[in-house]
């Protein structure tokens, strides 16, 4: 999807508009929300959230924040442009960054609608006819605020990711910014996809869109969402949110590669609730980012509800890869699948981190958990940390963890057959991820592949 070294090196020459002070404080909450004009309700909803983050501290139980200096990061910065649904009209300083991430083709090639977020603003957002016809809605969250607020109210941030459910999400509702809005109507199946692009740029900057998904009865939908940002020396923050809501019978698929670069910290909130019959996939890639922590989670509340993750994270030097997947089953006949894949080296650390809770109501329930990890060499570290609560007497829960590195012996029968030592390593690492590569869309596909293959160029001593 374009030229992948610009989505790592280039940053924009694009001048913003309007860059509030550095910092977090009240006067930021509210002249954020003074900016967009948005109902009282809203701004009560963000300085509660900014009390609440006021008065909690940071994790301390996965990787260390220290580096994170909160007073430090920009916290709303507006590029000089306005929303457009022609790419012609998009100033070309920020169409030219989206070019070289290849969003533009995409979207001729194989979408049936795209959003583009740079920095705190959407700059693009578009859905084809056909689907406005069908009555499906596909804006921006400053938008969809404005044309559906009974709606946003109904779902933003109540029931699936609270505002005090833990301290960045306090913090994203105090100071969100853009994102996107999806609804589809009941029965109705969306089957080509719908992409997001969200590039943080600036220096010292901070991202915080939110996405929502509200999946009617009996509709189906596949969402993509695409993340990078240039290289800095100094610390960027990634702490966007996703509420997803599968309703009954429905089926919502949810792709992410997110490639923020090492400067920045990737605390990002995901979780859907499934109701009966109603399905959530997610498909998730990390890699880039200097901190990740990210845990997608599903609540499966109605009968017979399913959830699948399938999630790969690529941990280089000096990089901590803490993700994982979680899941609450809460209803009769639900069943949940977990595969983890992730790969470390150069001394980068790789943890899964889940969460399986299995309540008495969860009747028949059943469970599958598989974490692979594969250390590139003898410096990495890879870490599992499962936890399995299970109170239903009849739920069927497994789990299974491999690691391994790869040996001598393996490099040396592929360089046997004519590899060098390097194509021999990436020819073990494709395999390695073949389960992942192969459910996505081709052009995602591609573009994860190379990525890693960036990541690991140079690794062969």
């Amino acid at each position: 999807m374009g030229d992948l070294r610009s989505t790592l090196d280039a940053a924009s020459s694009s001048v913003p508009r309007f860059s509030a002070d550095v910092g977090l404080s009240r006067e930021v909450v509210v002249e954020i929300s003074r900016q967009k004009n948005e109902p009282d309700w809203m701004l009560r909803k963000r300085l509660d959230a900014f009390e609440r983050f006021q008065s909690v501290s940071l994790p301390s139980w996965g990787p260390s924040l220290t580096s994170l200096d909160l007073q430090a990061i920009t916290y709303f910065v507006r590029p000089e442009a306005n929303e457009s649904r022609s790419w012609d009209d998009v100033p070309s300083s920020i169409r030219t960054t989206f070019e070289q991430l290849g969003i533009p083709e995409a979207e001729r090639a194989s979408l049936s609608g795209v959003g583009a977020q740079f920095d705190s603003d959407v700059v693009y957002h578009n859905l084809k006819k056909e689907w406005e016809a069908l009555g499906v809605v596909f804006l921006n969250m400053d938008e969809a605020l404005r044309q559906h607020e009974d709606m946003v109210r109904e779902y933003f941030m109540t029931q699936c990711v609270p505002v005090h459910d833990h301290p960045f999400a306090m913090l994203h509702a105090a100071v969100w910014s853009g994102g996107t809005f999806i609804y589809v109507p009941k029965g109705v199946t969306v089957d080509i996809p719908m992409q997001a692009y969200f590039r943080m740029n600036a220096e010292r900057g901070g991202q915080f869109e939110h996405t929502l998904i509200i999946a009617d009865e009996g509709s189906e939908v596949h969402y993509i969402e695409g993340c990078s940002a240039p290289k800095y020396s100094t610390r960027a923050l990634h702490a966007g949110c996703v509420e997803i809501f599968v309703k009954r019978g429905a089926r919502v698929k949810y792709s992410s590669i997110e490639n923020w670069s090492k400067n920045t910290y990737n605390l990002n909130t995901k979780r859907a609730v499934v109701d009966e019959d109603g399905t959530i996939e997610w498909l998730n890639g990390n890699l880039g980012s200097g901190v990740t922590m990210l845990y997608p989670m599903s609540v499966l509340r109605g009968a017979r509800a399913r959830s699948s993750y399938l999630g790969v994270a690529f941990a280089g030097p000096g990089q901590v890869q803490d993700t994982g997947a979680k899941a609450a089953l809460v209803a009769p006949g639900t069943s949940a699948t977990i595969r983890a894949k992730s790969l470390s080296m150069g001394g980068g650390t790789s943890t899964y981190r889940g969460l399986v809770k299995v309540t008495p109501a969860a009747k028949r329930a059943t469970v599958h958990v598989q974490c692979d990890a594969l250390m590139l060499d003898g410096d990495s570290v890879s870490e599992t940390i499962p936890v399995m609560s299970v109170d239903g007497a009849d739920a069927l829960v497994s789990h299974e963890a491999a690691v391994g590195r790869i040996g001598d012996q393996e490099l040396g029968y592929l360089m046997s057959r004519g590899l060098t030592a390097e194509a021999a390593r990436r020819c073990i690492v494709g395999g390695f991820l073949e389960p992942i590569v192969a459910d996505l869309p081709l052009e995602y596909a591609i573009e994860l592949e190379k990525l890693i293959d960036l990541e690991m160029e140079g690794s062969i001593a």
